[in-house]
């Protein structure tokens, strides 16, 4: 699809790390790469996800949308309206962002300004769910429901396991 200002990244690892272990990913927010065996559950959240769960998601066929913590209270509730019960849509802050708003899917991104812009949908009917995702239709349900804040990964090994 020849949607605007997409950008595209390949070659990205499959591989699973230790819970607990912090990856540094080559893009930011990620787009892929080496992740937790367990995945992070689509929803929206008020607070940042874990990264490495947050990955798995994509490697399901997720979009996350990342936002600026700061971003309006209007702003937010927009993109937060993506996520409908049983969507791949991921929305959570996170801090440091190179733009307001970036929408990730595996091997792909796209930076925005706002909340309206019409490229956000686009992007989530061209990647969610993708067939270039590496597993798409694997669950974005069940797993890792919590924040990064509540992340323990003893009681999370135990419980994921």
């Amino acid at each position: 699809m020849g949607l605007a200002d997409v950008e595209h990244f390949e070659d990205l690892s499959k591989d699973h790390v230790e819970t607990g272990e912090t990856v540094d990913y080559e893009q930011f927010p990620p787009v892929g790469g080496e992740h937790y065996s367990f995945w992070q559950n689509c929803g929206v959240y008020d607070e940042p996800v874990l990264t490495e769960a947050a990955v798995h998601s994509l490697e399901h066929g997720a979009v996350w949308i990342t936002h600026d913590p700061s971003l309006d209270a209007a702003e937010i509730e927009r993109l937060a309206a993506y996520h409908e019960p049983g969507s791949y849509v991921l929305v959570s802050p996170m801090e440091g962002l190179p733009s307001p708003i970036v929408a990730s899917a595996w091997g792909a991104r796209i930076q925005l300004d706002d909340a309206s812009d019409a490229r956000i949908g686009a992007f989530l009917r061209e990647y969610e769910q993708s067939p270039d995702a590496p597993e798409p239709g694997a669950p974005c349900s069940g797993a890792y429901g919590d924040t990064e804040s509540d992340f323990d990964p003893e009681t999370v090994d135990a419980r994921m396991n």
